[in-house]
């Protein structure tokens, strides 16, 4: 088959369509955004008919994945880390369900915190969940594992996770594609009750869950993606998980590695194979992306005296991304610095773009605001949350997805009145309506701001589930019309915005501020596709 040079995130993609899959369910998040757009922009998967359009949230992309797996269709569902907590609850149950379709569920981590929140580690939710876990250190095995992933979710009848890191998500190597399987027909499940977690039901499943842990561990022992290089040298192994095990081959480029390497990209983690290596090895140094699973599963393993290192023994830093340096230091190698990076050309901070709407909100904002004292508003996650720094510093929180609201009502709730909220329209239905719906029920006194840009700006411009509803939805939720409030950030209606802040802000209740203008990135690159349609008007452009 031809070889492609790939992204990470295009080879689970590609993995994906020529797995059999019958439908894809996301919600954007870096680095995991690009697995969807690739889908959505593959001509194969649109001759196949593969369902590929935003969910409203990781929860709901994980619960219709699971729709369409309890149908008997093979589905993948992508996320970043944190948005596997959004999808948890749908997470955890679905281990004791079962599938039924095959169902592959890719997060992507992100290690240095590059576009998220915390350093969070996936394979703990798995560990939690008790499902198998398949972890490239490639792109081909990216596409290997996700096309194979299926097969071996309806084997071992549980979704299978696919987990991947940002350095891996975001860079390119060459990939060879294999046959394009069949994707599977329309059938329900043979237990009409395995979906029905009535107590009864939940306990003989869980029962079940556990029986079958013996038979993960079967298959990861048996996985070609696990394996022992024995080395003459008893002294010294090494257990390199995932792409960590790239950064111990960039040492050993020749492959000329001394001591015995236990290459582990499948999980749970293999005993007999743990026995090897405390039969064959005196000290043994873990090299893990993320957090500290292998390190801490191992020392509880051994039980000879072996000398474990790693993240917590501080051979490598506990925190941050590793890299082929770290590695070699851990090794006892020298490593060359670099010189340090000059002054001028060191890193400096996002800032929002030229023209952006949400710059004129923010000089409003702060404008009526300046009579009461600072720390007032709650901010969510979005290109807004740049408000926080120069020139604004108009935002004082931002926690989680949708938290602008509840922590506004809380510190509303406290005494401190007038509490702001500042929100996107994507991050607004995709977890602040029911913070809203909160703050209407306790009669709050909070103004919530809602920047619309109509897209998912931050991720790239992807749709947004609010076009066209925003208004309805806070009508709907029990939001007093009167103070439903529709603004166009734009500087010659700087007077207009000042005055309907002031006034909301002296009301006694919940009211909502709309301030709706085109994210000036997603409008300019609808208009390149317009100009790119009508000058090659045979040209399909998705």
């Amino acid at each position: 088959m031809q070889k492609n040079l790939f992204l990470g995130v295009e080879a689970i993609g590609q993995g994906a369509i020529d797995g059999g899959i019958s439908g894809v369910y996301a919600y954007p998040g870096t680095p995991s955004t690009e697995i969807t757009e690739f889908i959505q922009e593959s001509e194969l998967a649109e001759k196949l008919d593969i369902r590929s359009k935003w969910s409203a949230n990781e929860k709901t992309a994980y619960e219709a994945a699971l729709g369409m797996s309890y149908a008997g269709l093979r589905t993948m569902v992508c996320m970043k880390h944190v948005g596997l907590n959004v999808a948890a609850d749908a997470f955890v149950n679905s281990a004791i369900t079962g599938i039924n379709g095959g169902m592959v569920l890719t997060v992507a981590d992100d290690p240095s915190m590059h576009s998220s929140q915390n350093e969070q580690d996936s394979r703990f939710y798995a560990k939690f969940a008790m499902i198998p876990v398949l972890e490239p250190c490639n792109q081909q095995e990216a596409y290997d594992m996700v096309r194979e992933g299926f097969g071996l979710s309806e084997e071992m009848g549980v979704p299978v996770m696919v987990r991947i890191t940002t350095r891996l998500a975001h860079s390119r190597a060459g990939v060879e594609r294999s046959e394009v399987l069949a994707s599977n027909e329309l059938q329900l499940p043979s237990d009409p009750s395995q979906f029905v977690l009535l107590p009864a039901i939940a306990r003989r499943r869980y029962k079940g869950l556990l029986e079958k842990q013996k038979d993960f561990e079967k298959a990861a022992k048996k996985s070609k993606y696990n394996s022992i290089t024995k080395s003459s040298d008893r002294s010294f192994g090494i257990i390199a998980c995932g792409i960590a095990n790239n950064y111990l081959q960039e040492n050993y480029p020749n492959g000329d590695c001394p001591y015995t390497v236990m290459k582990l990209a499948q999980y749970p983690i293999p005993e007999k194979m743990l026995a090897k290596m405390e039969k064959h090895c005196e000290e043994i140094l873990i090299l893990e992306e993320g957090n500290t699973v292998v390190e801490e599963a191992v020392k509880g393993f051994f039980k000879k005296d072996i000398k474990v290192s790693g993240r917590l023994s501080g051979a490598l830093p506990r925190d941050g991304e590793l890299n082929a340096d770290l590695v070699a230091k851990a090794l006892g190698k020298e490593v060359k610095e670099g010189a340090a990076i000059p002054e001028v050309i060191a890193n400096r901070p996002p800032a929002l773009c030229q023209g952006c709407g949400h710059q004129d909100m923010y000089k409003s904002m702060n404008e009526a605001l300046e009579i009461y004292t600072k720390g007032r508003v709650f901010s969510d996650i979005g290109c807004y949350t740049l408000g926080a720094l120069p020139p604004y510093k108009s935002i004082y929180s931002c926690v989680d997805m949708g938290a602008s609201i509840t922590m506004a009502k809380g510190a509303s709730d406290a005494g401190l009145i007038p509490a702001v909220a500042v929100i996107g329209d994507s991050t607004f239905t995709h977890s602040g309506i029911t913070g809203l719906l909160d703050a209407v029920n306790d009669k709050a006194n909070i103004v919530v701001v809602i920047s619309d840009n109509e897209s998912v700006s931050m991720t790239g411009g992807q749709e947004s589930s609010a076009v066209g509803k925003i208004e309805s939805i806070c009508e709907g939720v029990g939001v007093d019309p009167k103070h439903i409030r529709l603004l166009i950030p734009l500087k010659k209606y700087h007077e207009q915005m000042l005055e309907t802040f002031k006034e909301e802000l002296e009301y006694e209740g919940v009211s909502v501020i709309v301030f709706r203008r085109d994210c000036i990135q997603a409008a300019a690159k609808k208009i390149r596709k317009e100009r790119n349609i009508k000058d090659n008007p045979k040209k399909q452009y998705t």
